[in-house]
């Protein structure tokens, strides 16, 4: 929430509108002066409303709301830079939820690393027509993240954005490695 913004110029001010016999009033033009300093943030606000709906441009601590109104769950841990940068792709995270690719591009997304994504496929079907399906086995996904320092990846916050994004009843390994020599990440 926007707080504490002091003397900001307002555009319209109330004592200034007032009749003529009010002009050289104190009392009014204090009175008046504070509503002024109470409504600059609002005026400030609308003013600049689009920016605001903007991640790239909005200010940090409205962030979160955005994140919110896109549907995306924060982790207080991610810099405002990791903020901006899924809530400004969340549309196309969104549309490719569920899928590999949109696994591999929400994790890069949180570590910066290389991202590979494996999973255990999902169709199967029978030997001979109306025979009995082949069990296949509990479904799987694994996440192979390379990034230069394994210890600065929080597994347990990686562990979580992860889970929100496959099936409930699939089982989820993650392997967080040291990025290949000569590789960016």
């Amino acid at each position: 929430m926007r707080l504490g913004l002091t003397r900001l110029p307002t555009p319209h001010p109330i004592g200034e509108q007032l009749p003529a016999v009010y002009a050289e009033d104190d009392f009014i033009q204090g009175f008046t002066g504070a509503l002024d300093d109470v409504l600059a943030p609002v005026f400030a606000t609308l003013d600049s409303f689009s920016a605001y709906l903007d991640p790239r441009l909005a200010p940090a601590d409205f962030l979160d709301w955005l994140a919110h109104w896109v549907a995306l769950d924060v982790d207080e841990s991610w810099t405002p830079a990791q903020r901006r940068e899924l809530i400004t792709k969340a549309v196309e995270l969104h549309r490719w939820r569920g899928t590999r690719r949109g696994l591999a591009e929400h994790v890069e997304l949180l570590t910066g690393g290389v991202v590979e994504v494996t999973d255990s496929g999902g169709c199967v079907t029978p030997e001979q027509p109306g025979g009995p399906l082949p069990d296949p086995g509990r479904a799987r996904v694994t996440v192979r993240v390379r990034v230069a320092d394994p210890g600065r990846v929080n597994e347990r916050r990686l562990r979580a954005a992860i889970a929100e994004s496959v099936p409930a009843h699939v089982l989820v390994t993650i392997e967080v490695l040291p990025a290949a020599s000569g590789a960016e990440g």
